[in-house]
């Protein structure tokens, strides 16, 4: 192989196939990524097995040729070079790396060694505006299980029918759900459900480029597999694809969960509500991560208000009171304070609202005038003495 860079592209590059390195792994080689020559471009790949990540980068190609080389070397090295052109030859499993006035000579391994990246043959099932994806992957991924008790809680319960999207999440104690367009029908008759693993829309989260292109999703017949394929707008790295093994099993029913009516909204303003967790969180990491909320509905001339609360035998108690429109009588509700800092954290309305039927239900988060996301909390019991 002979072929050269610019080194910017080429770190770019690694920079996003290195998300699918494997960092503890029996199978040395899945530490390496595929350095490769395919018409006129240079590949990079890598895997862990689990998902695997190609990157096309816009290369003079003068000779064909592979090799696996360690990732953290090529990769360090390569961000360590001035920005100027990167020359690249193999000889045997060796590659040799030369810009400006430096030069490596990295030792690699048959490229036949490496672990066969999956490919989706099918025609794209559907495609989603980045930017929406990331808002999906945002608001639903971080409410799945991150142990492998129950394996489909670990996933994304992802819905494709017609020109919609329904995404899920949860990990017994949390539920978040998502509804968002796509931007081509899925064919008609061909409604696809799969559980996609949360840690591979993490990193798809990570490598979107900026930019308006589409991203494709392909699904293989047979549901094992799904890829996630993106053409940049820059013009030193090209296509860019994650495949993600899907996860096999049934994913609960999770609409029954959502209640559909309460006996107390309360609505607020988002960012005041978050402060006030965050500043209760101080004093409920040394209680069990207990935060607790009263609802006081308003009186004649004066608003109705959400207090929020935490206490320690060790370290003391805080309170906090913010303004809120209450429909419905007075009411308490106690929740795990990370889950609900989380849930703010992603709702991005000026105001947000709080459903509940009683302290022993689960509380409804919904942002406020934007319909297609909510977020179910179960509460924590406690001594409202």
């Amino acid at each position: 192989m002979r072929a050269s860079c610019l080194q910017e592209n080429l770190s770019r590059g690694l920079g996003i196939v290195g998300r699918a390195v494997a960092t503890r792994s029996t199978l040395p080689v899945t530490s390496h990524i595929l350095v490769a020559t395919d018409g006129g471009r240079l590949r990079l790949a890598a895997t862990n097995l689990e998902i695997a990540i190609t990157v096309w980068v816009g290369a003079k190609v003068e000779a064909e040729g592979a090799v696996a080389v360690p990732a953290q070397v090529l990769t360090q090295f390569v961000n360590s070079l001035p920005p100027d052109r990167i020359d690249l030859s193999i000889s045997g499993r060796v590659l040799q790396v030369k810009c400006a006035r430096f030069e490596a000579r990295i030792n690699g391994l048959d490229p036949d060694d490496f672990p066969p990246i999956p490919t989706v043959a099918e025609a794209p099932t559907t495609a989603m505006d980045p930017e929406v994806l990331r808002s999906v992957i945002e608001q639903v991924a971080f409410a799945a299980a991150t142990d492998d008790t129950r394996p489909v809680l670990t996933g994304v319960y992802t819905r494709l029918s017609g020109d919609q999207g329904l995404f899920a999440a949860a990990d017994g104690f949390r539920l978040s759900v998502r509804q968002a367009p796509l931007l081509s029908p899925v064919a008609e008759g061909e409604e696809v459900e799969v559980i996609v693993p949360a840690r591979a829309l993490h990193e798809l989260e990570r490598i979107i480029p900026d930019g308006d292109q589409p991203v494709q999703i392909a699904i293989q017949p047979n549901r094992a597999q799904l890829l996630f394929r993106i053409e940049s707008d820059s013009p030193g790295v090209g296509t860019i694809e994650l495949v993600s093994q899907l996860i096999q099993g049934t994913f609960p029913n999770f609409q029954q969960l959502i209640p559909k009516t309460y006996a107390c909204r309360v609505v607020v303003n988002t960012q005041e509500f978050l402060k006030a967790t965050r500043v209760a969180e101080i004093f409920a990491r040394h209680n069990n991560d207990i935060v607790r909320l009263n609802i006081f509905p308003g009186e004649e001339l004066a608003p109705g208000r959400l207090r929020v609360s935490a206490r320690s035998e060790d370290t003391g108690e805080n309170v906090g009171e913010i303004d809120a429109t209450v429909d419905g009588e007075e009411a308490k509700i106690a929740f795990n304070v990370r889950y609900l800092k989380q849930a703010l954290e992603v709702v991005d309305t000026p105001q947000v609202a709080l459903e509940m039927t009683s302290p022993s239900s689960p509380g409804v988060i919904r942002p406020v005038n934007q319909d297609g996301f909510v977020h179910l909390i179960m509460p924590m019991f406690v001594n409202w003495d």
